[in-house]
């Protein structure tokens, strides 16, 4: 099957988050389920505690964020370590903080920091940590990190192994790695059995993750910008 046979429907939605962070719980809750929140007149309330967000600072948010990481929250202190590593919601870029909350959360067992630190050790050159740390995500099911690993194995000459990566991946939604299959397909590497296979699985994903609400959002951000 040729790559535009599933890239036109799925291609808009690929790259964007389907969640939000609400440091006064330390949630990260659906988009679509915040889209109808909102619609149904709670805007700025947080839609699992209820709590009133409308009107807050950074400063606000950024002390509710760091409060919950105080008290041991993965989430939060994955979060924080974002701001921290970019410089944003007005705090100082400071990555050395930034990557001693992403182990702390990693070590609580959070994919997200171990992708954000394969991120990291990858940027600076430390391939064998990127490797650690994304197959810590992956294993615990962090479909962006498996990618990450399916595109390692391909740079690195192991077909077998990055197909069974972007296989996975695949199968659980992702864009990129369908995308990766099906190039492999077209050069005679992937069989016809198995690119169906994966397709199906592909769709069933992304059809599963869909709904009228993350719709709206994506449409919304997209015009947005």
């Amino acid at each position: 099957m040729p790559i535009h046979d599933f890239a036109n429907e799925h291609e808009a939605h690929a790259d964007q988050e389907t969640d939000m962070y609400y440091p006064c719980c330390g949630k990260r809750i659906c988009k679509g389920c915040v889209f109808t929140f909102f619609n149904s007149e709670q805007k700025g309330k947080c839609p699992f505690c209820n709590g009133d967000q409308g009107g807050k600072t950074d400063e606000e948010n950024n002390e509710d964020t760091m409060k919950r990481a105080e008290a041991n929250d993965p989430i939060s202190m994955c979060m924080l370590a974002r701001f921290y590593y970019y410089g944003l919601r007005g705090l100082q870029q400071d990555r050395t903080r930034a990557i001693e909350l992403f182990t702390m959360a990693a070590e609580l067992g959070y994919s997200d920091a171990h992708y954000n630190l394969g991120v990291n050790y990858n940027e600076g050159g430390d391939r064998k940590k990127a490797k650690f740390h994304n197959e810590a995500a992956a294993m615990a099911g962090h479909e962006v990190a498996r990618n990450w690993l399916g595109c390692f194995e391909f740079q690195h000459g192991n077909m077998g192994q990055a197909i069974k990566h972007w296989t996975i991946a695949a199968s659980a939604g992702h864009y990129s790695a369908m995308f990766c299959l099906n190039v492999e397909f077209i050069k005679g590497v992937v069989s016809r059995a198995s690119i169906d296979s994966t397709l199906t699985s592909y769709n069933n994903s992304c059809a599963e993750m869909r709904s009228e609400a993350r719709d709206a959002t994506i449409c919304a951000y997209t015009n947005h910008n």
